[in-house]
């Protein structure tokens, strides 16, 4: 964000303080890893108990389609995208954080000059 020759001056005009922005913003990002992880980890568990029972012959019956067997997988599909929307808005909030305390700087910096 600044320079390293550049000296940080601690001017007490903001309404916020700069490190913990970036804990919330690391904290985001840490988050959506951790909230990705965990629905991709619930739709490999129920899809791999799911599995041996369709092998089995459980859930086939006599004048079934092929549709009608790919509609038997489309729940286990389906269940991680909300883990995945979650994940693409807690990154988005994370990197408009950054942004907004580099647009911040920046306007801090003209001002100066």
């Amino acid at each position: 964000m600044t320079d390293p020759t550049e000296s940080k001056t601690n001017f007490t005009g903001t309404y916020f303080d700069c490190d913990a922005v970036l804990r919330l913003a690391n904290l985001a990002r840490i988050l959506s890893w951790v909230v990705l992880s965990v629905y991709i980890l619930a739709a490999l568990l129920s899809l791999f108990q799911f599995l041996p029972q369709y092998f089995s012959g459980l859930f086939y019956s006599k004048g079934m389609s092929t549709i009608d067997v790919l509609n038997l997988f489309s729940p286990y599909l389906t269940q991680p995208l909300p883990g995945i929307f979650y994940f693409v808005g807690l990154q988005a909030i994370s990197s408009a954080l950054l942004i907004f305390l580099d647009v911040e700087d920046n306007t801090r910096r003209a001002a100066r000059k």
